[in-house]
């Protein structure tokens, strides 16, 4: 009796996990992204975003700053996202790209904006999660190895 408890609990544990899994992946990108007036959008109020815009009590950032074209940094950036796990481009425009990386188990969804200031010659970020409170700094070491492999 015991035993046939505790396969039925088994069971439904596993189903309850595989319907959070596909309700994680079904979260679709917040339509309230990009930039307006040359910002991107603040952080909410939540450990859970860094951005280079946002001046509340959270993650804030410096922008990364480029030389050259804004073309020619965003073909930059562009070879460094490709070499990294989990992501897809979403948006691309001349000053702006969304690309959506996900978590390699359960498969949460970060967003992460840049906007290409070409008059600063700096490339403004945010990156938030799309679920939680915290993301355990999940999107400042992502846009620190980011910035890094920038400047290399």
């Amino acid at each position: 009796m015991f035993i046939r408890i505790v396969s039925y609990l088994l069971v439904i544990g596993v189903l309850g996990l595989l319907a959070a899994m596909v309700y994680i992946r079904m979260q679709g990108a917040p339509t309230n992204l990009g930039v307006t007036a040359g910002k991107l959008r603040d952080c909410p109020n939540s450990p859970n975003c860094v951005s280079t815009q946002h001046s509340g009590k959270y993650r804030q950032s410096e922008p990364i700053a480029y030389a050259g074209s804004m073309a020619d940094a965003q073909a930059t950036l562009l070879g460094v996202l490709s070499q990294m796990p989990r992501n897809a481009l979403l948006t691309q425009q001349d000053d702006y790209l969304h690309v959506e990386f996900r978590s390699r188990v359960m498969g949460f969804g970060d967003d992460v904006e840049f906007y290409f200031d070409d008059a600063a010659k700096v490339i403004h970020f945010r990156a938030a999660a799309r679920m939680g409170y915290d993301d355990l700094k999940v999107n400042p070491k992502r846009m620190e190895a980011i910035r890094t492999a920038f400047i290399a």
